[in-house]
């Protein structure tokens, strides 16, 4: 099973989320779950291998790649179909290795905020993945959002989001959120995240497994 997490727009939280979502599966659900880290900062491998140094036995592997390598992993992939593999994509949309991989989604996770900038980004990201793949499931995750946001401007979004894809529960912003690693999610975080991972687990990833 492919779960793509990506947004054109940087600083939406995705691979703080697909870090996050990684550990929910494996700590919370016992799943086997591989990530593929193809975000051009690759900040979840640096983490990984941080975490390496001091701890065990890794909950689940982190692998390096970009997306011109996808064409050589697809095979792999698709002969073990009850895996896992979540991948953290750059913040972009103009390379053509994208294709492939979108093609390849049976979910996407798609963070973004309440605000113009980051709503025109995720727009155009969404329609170009069903463009290219119009069976994926499109889940909206509202990321880190803050209490002031404006009512009419979050029903406005919800809205229009919810034509192309699903609008989840809403992830409050907390400071914890720094102190994710490849190994533990903080207690106070995994509380806020609850009502979002279930929801995704139980209608978009445990009837495939």
């Amino acid at each position: 099973m492919v779960i793509i997490i990506g947004n054109q727009k940087g600083g939406a939280g995705k691979s703080t989320l697909t870090l996050l979502l990684a550990n929910y599966l494996t700590l919370e659900k016992q799943c086997k779950v591989t990530v593929l880290d193809m975000d051009y900062q690759q900040s979840i491998s640096q983490k990984f291998e941080k975490a390496k140094i001091l701890e065990n036995a890794e909950p689940y592997e982190v692998l390096a790649y970009g997306l011109q390598d996808f064409v050589n992993l697809e095979s792999t992939i698709k002969r073990n179909p009850k895996d896992i593999v979540l991948i953290d994509l750059p913040g972009k949309l103009d390379d053509d290795g994208l294709i492939r991989v979108f093609a390849a989604a049976e979910t996407a996770i798609c963070p973004f905020s309440y605000d113009e900038f980051t709503f025109e980004s995720t727009v155009p990201f969404a329609l170009v993945l069903k463009k290219i793949n119009p069976d994926v499931h499109i889940l909206f995750v509202p990321n880190r959002i803050k209490a002031n946001v404006k009512y009419e401007l979050k029903a406005d979004v919800d809205e229009q989001l919810n034509q192309i894809g699903l609008v989840t529960a809403v992830i409050p912003d907390r400071i914890d959120f720094q102190r994710v690693t490849t190994f533990q999610t903080p207690l106070a975080v995994d509380l806020v995240l609850a009502p979002v991972f279930k929801a995704i687990y139980e209608n978009y990833i445990q009837p495939r497994l």
